[in-house]
């Protein structure tokens, strides 16, 4: 499998590199339930697609509904264009 490297014009701003920082921490420190809270286009999926890059483990995303869940699938699929996006 090769590893997880995000493909993005972007880069972490604002308050994502703090809220990416602490994800991976309590990832990596084996916390259970973890929540990132934001406001629609604040940047949630990029920042979990850092995290996944950081951590470098595989992620389940799960949405509430097809139209979302179709969001996600093609956003993490352009973050991740050398890995498995199903």
């Amino acid at each position: 499998m090769p590893p997880f490297e995000v493909v993005s014009e972007f880069t972490p701003a604002g308050d994502q590199p703090t809220a990416i920082a602490e994800l991976v921490e309590g990832v990596n420190s084996g916390e259970q339930n973890q929540v990132l809270l934001g406001a629609t286009g604040t940047g949630k999926t990029f920042t979990m697609a850092r995290v996944i890059e950081e951590t470098q483990r595989p992620a389940i995303i799960l949405a509430p509904n097809k139209t979302l869940a179709a969001q996600l699938y093609g956003e993490f699929k352009g973050f991740f264009p050398d890995n498995a996006v199903e």
